[in-house]
């Protein structure tokens, strides 16, 4: 299962988090709606993504903004660097503009 997101092909969505890898990446946190169409709401990047998502500081507002299902999107990276992360998820949240994580 796959999702392209600003040209790069992103794993999932996953609707749980016994999916992810604590390995270096990007996440799209994504709402499907009624529609059956995909939503950026919140976008990030970490050297751990599953502890980042597990337990991160705005998850409330992705509950806030969930309308229908809350799904995972991971780019894995390895030997990317931080910046080159920061970088593809700046591109994400200008595409997008999601509700969650301004910057």
């Amino acid at each position: 299962m796959s999702i392209s997101i600003c040209g790069y092909t992103f794993e999932g969505p996953y609707t749980s988090t016994e999916y992810l890898k604590n390995q270096a990446g990007v996440y799209v946190i994504l709402d499907k709606r009624s529609d059956g169409k995909w939503w950026v709401i919140d976008v990030g990047e970490s050297t751990e993504v599953k502890n980042r998502v597990e337990n991160h500081d705005r998850s409330g507002c992705w509950q806030r903004n969930n309308s229908g299902t809350l799904g995972i999107a991971v780019l894995y990276t390895p030997g990317w660097s931080a910046e080159q992360r920061r970088s593809l998820e700046s591109k994400i949240r200008e595409a997008f503009n999601p509700v969650c994580g301004v910057r």
